[in-house]
């Protein structure tokens, strides 16, 4: 055989520039599109993430706020005649601001009146949270019930009133720093 090779038809020419093939622009542009619509997902992902835990660390500091008030009113309107040095003590010890300054200035008479008083009841009805306040105090509105006996031990009483409690959260204990019964 010659060093020349015969060139057939059916072989391709090495050297013959030949056309290119159409580009295919499916792929890229559905890689492209499945990008942009991952983004946008993550991307609203994180805000509904953000959006959710902005809404549970609300709810939170409102369940935190209810709880402490529900508990001190229930022990405010809860009178014992036979303690009531106890009482008054307890009552100023959850107070700061003009609640405390009040309640310490009129101490002697509350606590006459206390001693005088026939033992109560108190039970929270309902509370809710009315308003945050700029200085991060909340106004939470409370309607209380008071449950107490004749002194012949005979017949229930029975009354209600409601209260607008302002809260204060000062370190990590909440106290009542206004309380205001609504008429």
């Amino acid at each position: 055989m010659s060093p020349r090779r015969r060139v057939d038809a059916d072989e391709k020419d090495f050297f013959a520039v030949s056309p290119r093939p159409p580009r295919r622009w499916g792929l890229p542009l559905i890689a492209a599109l499945a990008g942009v619509l991952l983004a946008a997902a993550v991307g609203w992902s994180t805000f509904m993430l953000v959006s959710h835990e902005t809404d549970r660390r609300a709810e939170l500091r409102d369940a935190a706020a209810l709880d402490y008030v529900r508990s001190f009113m229930t022990t405010y309107t809860t009178l014992d005649p036979f303690n009531a040095n106890a009482y008054a003590d307890r009552v100023l010890a959850q107070g700061t601001g003009d609640f405390a300054k009040m309640f310490k200035e009129k101490m002697n008479e509350i606590v006459i009146q206390v001693a005088r008083a026939e033992p109560t009841e108190g039970k929270v009805v309902e509370a809710g949270v009315q308003r945050w306040n700029d200085n991060g105090s909340v106004d939470v509105l409370v309607a209380t019930t008071t449950t107490s006996k004749t002194p012949d031990g005979k017949q229930t009483i029975e009354s209600g009133n409601r209260w607008v409690a302002t809260t204060t959260q000062e370190g990590q204990q909440w106290k009542i720093s206004q309380l205001i019964q609504v008429i």
